[in-house]
């Protein structure tokens, strides 16, 4: 019943259902050599590719937030962490990326597809999918740039300011011991938000084109990193 096994259990059904939205529709693909996928259907993998992509983002800047309370107030711990503001957190995670993914969503199905519709990529991805549009696509991006912006760099803020609290009260009154029970704390919440945003950073931000590169950035995006979670914070517990 502790705060950080509940965010676990939220970040395991999000993982395995991150890498359920594009990793059998692409081992389908492989097997069969067929490679297409309906409107509804890519429509419908954009959604929830977007939904368990962003609230992976909310649930880590969270269980960042229980780290902070553990190490820099750990004799209110209990009292701060409490079930409720825990139940309160996720479930405003939930709601939150909910409304996020409905949005991008509903603003893609008002745009007109009307070249030869070839998606270089092994899933419907958001920007893929804008680079095929003939429509103008200017509200879709002030909408990433602004609000999808928003909801990706202040779960970014939340992480980076909960550690660099720790950073502070560690340096403190350095020890030994004080390092390594830190580390045994956020060691795995570490590990596993550099993987997240490391992928994030290398597939969306450093790349200009889709090419074979960028398509194996995602693979560990979508398919590794998810993977990896579980055998990181299973050595932990």
């Amino acid at each position: 019943h502790q705060p950080m096994f509940h965010l676990l259990s939220h970040l395991a059904l999000t993982d395995v259902s991150f890498s359920s939205v594009t990793v059998p529709k692409m081992l389908m693909n492989m097997q069969t050599h067929h490679f297409f996928i309906s409107y509804p259907g890519c429509i419908s993998q954009l959604y929830f590719y977007i939904f368990f992509g962003c609230i992976d983002n909310l649930l880590l800047a969270v269980m960042a937030y229980d780290r902070y309370v553990a190490i820099c107030h750990p004799l209110h711990y209990n009292t701060i962490m409490r079930e409720e503001l825990c139940a309160l957190l996720v479930a405003a995670s939930w709601i939150t990326t909910c409304a996020h993914a409905l949005l991008h969503t509903v603003l893609m199905v008002r745009l007109s597809f009307c070249a030869d519709n070839v998606i270089t990529h092994f899933f419907c991805d958001l920007t893929v999918l804008l680079k095929l549009s003939c429509s103008d696509i200017s509200l879709n991006e002030l909408v990433i740039f602004t609000e999808g912006g928003m909801l990706l760099f202040l779960p970014l803020t939340v992480i980076f300011g909960s550690y660099i609290r720790i950073g502070t009260i560690i340096l403190k009154a350095p020890s030994t011991k004080r390092l390594l029970k830190a580390f045994s704390t956020c060691g795995s919440h570490l590990l596993v938000v550099s993987l997240y945003y490391g992928t994030l950073v290398g597939v969306y931000f450093l790349s200009s084109s889709w090419d074979s590169k960028d398509i194996i950035a995602s693979v560990i995006y979508t398919v590794v990193t998810p993977m990896l979670n579980p055998i990181i914070y299973r050595m932990k517990t």
